[in-house]
């Protein structure tokens, strides 16, 4: 009887995780403003290190909540005010396999340290539209003119 407890025990804690994380992305998901953003989060091996999760938009900030976390609290927050695109690419080796083809990687760099963020294409587009919104006659510096990348 004692391992049939433990299963069920161990069944009501899984179902209790699972139920939480949903709770979770409808807390954080409530108000909308939510894209799909993976951040790199380790750059010891080339094209590894990307950790999925989605951003929302609040005022001046980006804030990045991991996919599989239990956390409340974004993981990473990026302002808008120390931001800047230094680059931009498609995915490399094994970059093309941990994420879909149609995504643009976005070299950042802010006040604290260089970031790594991708999203799709489409998204790029209101991410740079957010990045450089000043008010009307201001000339934002922060995104690098350059090309997109090939397709």
């Amino acid at each position: 009887m004692e391992i049939v407890e433990g299963i069920g025990i161990g069944i009501a804690v899984i179902l209790g995780a699972i139920l939480f994380l949903f709770i979770r992305r409808a807390l954080v998901t409530r108000s909308g403003g939510i894209i799909r953003l993976s951040v790199r989060t380790s750059t010891m091996l080339d094209g590894r290190g990307w950790s999925p999760g989605f951003g929302r938009f609040v005022g001046d900030e980006l804030r990045w909540y991991r996919m599989f976390s239990f956390a409340v609290r974004p993981k990473r927050v990026l302002s808008r005010e120390g931001l800047n695109v230094e680059r931009r690419r498609l995915p490399e080796g094994q970059e093309r396999m941990s994420m879909p083809a149609d995504w643009i990687i976005l070299r950042c760099t802010s006040r604290h340290a260089p970031v790594e963020i991708a999203m799709a294409r489409s998204t790029v587009t209101g991410f740079l539209s957010w990045l450089e919104a000043a008010p009307p006659g201001a000339v934002s510096p922060r995104v690098a003119s350059q090309d997109w990348p090939a397709a």
